[in-house]
């Protein structure tokens, strides 16, 4: 008598059974936690706000060419691993947003949100004395990249910024933007130290023609517990940047190029530090080209044309702690380097080639290995020394004047990119002095007022906007220093700065949701649909023991 297989089955199919409920129970639980789909969304000015309002983690908005409505982003949260992007072509007609007239807020406002980026938008600021072009408010708004933009118009007084952060702010990427003439170009901060900016990355930028700053990041306060911000040591790199002033008037009080302040003296943000490399400073005619309070590191820059102080790095609103200015080129400065203000963490000022009325100055407890003469014998070191944009070129020449003995790198070997040279170049030994590592013909980038193009790869860094390197430095020492003060004339927020009340058509306000919207059921039931039939057929298709196929 034959036997039926059928019964013999039964414990299999059973165990199929448990296995899909199983898995449909894992599915259930873990609803909250899967994502929908990730969507390339095309848009025009007609389509747009309905679009921004409906956009979830991962989604990227396609901006077709045209003039869009000023926008806020209010509670929206991406994620980690999908971002929500806000994107214009890249090349051809703009995508135009522009600032509202009134203006009721600024033109782009980001509350309380997180990994957004803004790519390739042209930011008109319209003249519009009081619109911001993109400004950060709220308690946090962190990870968010704005790359390839352009930002015009933002100059009717000093008090106009292109891009403000009043909120604690981390892990910012901003990297190859166009800043065109503004009152201030970047205000990372708040005047009074609240609102810490906090891990980020600044690099390829173009700022010129600002009335104030080009870039500014404010001293800090104690540091805010908040989820999310960094509580150990950290790092913020400004690179590969090209900061331009012109001779117009700053009437709400004249200001460096850049200038970077100082973190808490304890607890948290305590041991971070800036690094600022590889970037092309040119003209103040009342300030300094670059100013630094805290813990930096300066190196592999190329400074020209200052009435005064190249680099000054001294106490500010918060004391010097840590000051690091090496292999730097210095042309046409009242004086190169001052170090204003004793540095109890460690100092040191070597490898740089300067040709200033003063080369150094100040109090400096590691001054060594410099190279300096006067600003008519430049042409005997480098190829054609020049306060002319587009005809200077600071490379050494090839009898090897601009050479020394081998520098003793020990104290700055933490330091990014430490190894190479403003081309990006490898420094080998480490004889060459100034910014350049070789000699002849430079084989890299012009002096110019235009992004930075680099002779190889682009410098590596991390995804989601952590900078490579450093560790925070050396162990900090219990410091002094006088108490934090605002400076006179500081640039101050807008009216409008905590936040754009307005219903702008393109606003997307989901703070009281909490953070992004609530993933829909569509995505989520096609994903779990996917997952059974999956392990369904994988069973369907192993092989059954033999005894049970007779």
């Amino acid at each position: 008598m034959s036997t039926h297989p059928l019964p013999l089955n039964v414990p299999s199919r059973v165990a199929d059974l448990r296995a899909v409920c199983a898995l449909l129970a894992l599915i259930l639980a873990l609803a909250p936690a899967l994502p929908a789909s990730a969507l390339d969304v095309p848009v025009d000015p007609t389509t747009f706000a309905g679009a921004l309002s409906a956009a979830t983690p991962g989604d990227t908005l396609l901006l077709a060419p045209g003039r869009y409505a000023h926008f806020t982003l209010s509670g929206v949260a991406g994620r980690a691993d999908a971002w929500i992007t806000v994107r214009g072509p890249a090349t051809g007609e703009p995508a135009i947003i522009a600032a509202d007239s009134g203006p009721c807020c600024n033109t782009i406002e980001l509350r309380d949100s997180s990994y957004i980026a803004l790519e390739h938008l042209t930011v008109d600021g319209g003249d519009v004395d009081g619109a911001f072009g993109v400004s950060a408010s709220g308690t946090a708004v962190h990870h968010v990249r704005i790359e390839g933009c352009t930002f015009l118009n933002h100059d009717t007084s000093q008090q106009n910024v292109a891009i403000s952060t009043k909120a604690a702010a981390w892990g910012w990427i901003i990297r190859g933007n166009r800043i065109l003439g503004a009152g201030t170009g970047m205000y990372l901060g708040n005047s009074d130290g609240s609102d810490p900016f906090v891990d980020g990355l600044i690099e390829n930028n173009l700022i010129v023609d600002t009335i104030g700053y080009n870039v500014q990041i404010k001293w800090q306060q104690p540091r805010p517990a908040l989820p999310g911000l960094p509580s150990t040591p950290s790092l913020t790199i400004l690179r590969h940047n090209v900061f331009v002033k012109t001779d117009r008037a700053s009437p709400d009080g004249d200001r460096p190029n850049v200038l970077v302040g100082g973190f808490p003296m304890t607890g948290a943000g305590s041991d971070d530090r800036y690094e600022i490399y590889g970037n092309f400073f040119f003209h103040n005619p009342r300030e300094s080209l670059l100013q630094a309070s805290g813990r930096v590191s300066i190196h592999d820059n190329v400074f020209v044309d200052v009435a005064g102080t190249a680099v000054l790095v001294q106490n500010h609103d918060l004391p010097l702690r840590q000051a690091f200015v090496y292999d730097n080129t210095i042309y046409a400065a009242g004086t190169g380097i001052r170090v204003g203000s004793a540095a109890p963490q460690g100092d040191a000022v070597f490898g740089n080639l300067i040709f200033a009325g003063t080369a150094t100055a100040g109090t400096i407890s590691d001054l060594r290995d410099n190279l300096s003469d006067s600003l008519a014998n430049a042409t005997l070191y480098v190829s054609a020394p020049s306060t002319t944009l587009g005809a200077m070129d600071f490379y050494p020449l090839t009898d090897g004047r601009a050479q020394g003995t081998a520098l003793d790198m020990a104290k700055v070997v933490g330091d990014t990119e430490y190894d190479r040279d403003f081309n990006g170049t490898a420094r080998g030994a480490f004889t060459f002095r100034g910014a350049y590592a070789g000699e002849g013909a430079n084989p890299g980038w012009q002096l110019t007022d235009d992004l930075i193009g680099m002779t190889g790869p682009p410098p590596a860094m991390t995804d989601g906007g952590t900078p490579p390197g450093g560790d925070g430095g050396t162990t900090p020492r219990a410091d002094g220093g006088p108490t934090p003060r605002i400076d006179a004339g500081e640039v101050l927020p807008s009216a409008d700065d905590g936040g754009c009340a307005c219903t702008a058509p393109g606003s997307v306000d989901r703070s009281a949701r909490g953070g992004a919207a609530p993933y829909g059921a569509g995505p989520f039931g096609t994903a779990a649909l996917a997952m059974v039939v999956a392990v369904i057929r994988a069973r369907r298709r192993r092989p059954r023991p033999r005894a049970l196929t007779s």
